[in-house]
């Protein structure tokens, strides 16, 4: 069983190293994987029906429609553009970040494992699995927000599962990460919780700090998917051959 003080000790003796690579790395996972907030806006309007009517009877509405019409058309557009960024090179991005930390773990920190999802035999299939997962996350987000976290968590291996082995099935990754997560999950909380003191810290600095926070986080977490995979190897979940460990029989 995994200890958070020990994938701790072990991120750290890694960046020892490799920290300004691995900064490099997460700042363009940050770029490709991150999301911005949507503002609330309160439609709570304290004045009467009347003067409503009477300031709307202003509007030429005319003159407003077409404007109206163009700004949705624009902001459908800029929609399905950051759609195909975050799909067609977000997620191959992702995985080619998990396969970085994932190697500087094994003594491997090699800056050409960025782009190891753009290979043209695993392209396709590495994005297929991440847009599975994706799209599996957003049905349980729509169900409730807890079902969405925790099922956020099951898959959460997904991308290193994939930089082990990017034709491993887009079914077969989201499997594999929930079993390998199972019973784990309420400590890979704990785990990332465990990080809000650094994050808070960064903050402090503007924000600016948080970019350097997030090469302990993501070794970390590179970290915890070594000893996931140790273990589902142990309870014969997988082999070495499926996450491509060993070569292939010959025969």
């Amino acid at each position: 069983m995994w200890e958070r003080k020990e994938l701790k000790d072990n991120a750290k003796y890694v960046l020892r190293t490799t920290y300004w690579k691995a900064f490099l790395v997460s700042l363009i996972l940050g770029f490709v994987g991150g999301g911005a907030g949507i503002p609330n806006v309160n439609f709570n309007y304290r004045s009467s029906d009347s003067s409503f009517d009477s300031q709307a009877g202003w509007i030429d509405w005319g003159l407003l429609a077409p404007i109206l019409a163009l700004a949705a058309g624009f902001i459908i557009v800029v929609i399905f553009l950051a759609l195909g960024f975050r799909i067609f090179l977000g997620f191959p991005l992702e995985v080619g970040s998990m396969k970085f930390f994932k190697r500087a773990a094994e003594q491997d920190a090699n800056l050409n494992h960025l782009g190891y999802a753009f290979n043209g035999q695993r392209y396709m299939d590495v994005v297929g699995a991440m847009l599975w997962r994706g799209f599996l996350n957003f049905l349980w987000y729509l169900l409730l927000i807890i079902p969405g976290i925790v099922k956020s968590y099951a898959y959460s291996m997904v991308p290193f599962i994939l930089a082990n082995n990017p034709n491993i099935g887009y079914k077969r990754a989201v499997e594999l990460s929930n079993q390998m997560t199972r019973g784990h999950k309420f400590r890979i909380f704990v785990l990332d919780l465990s990080f809000l003191g650094w994050i808070f810290l960064g903050l402090l600095a503007c924000g600016v700090g948080v970019l350097f926070v997030m090469p302990y986080i993501n070794a970390t977490k590179a970290e915890l998917y070594l000893a996931l995979r140790k273990e589902a190897l142990e309870r014969n979940l997988t082999t070495g051959e499926e996450l491509r460990l060993v070569p292939p029989p010959l025969f």
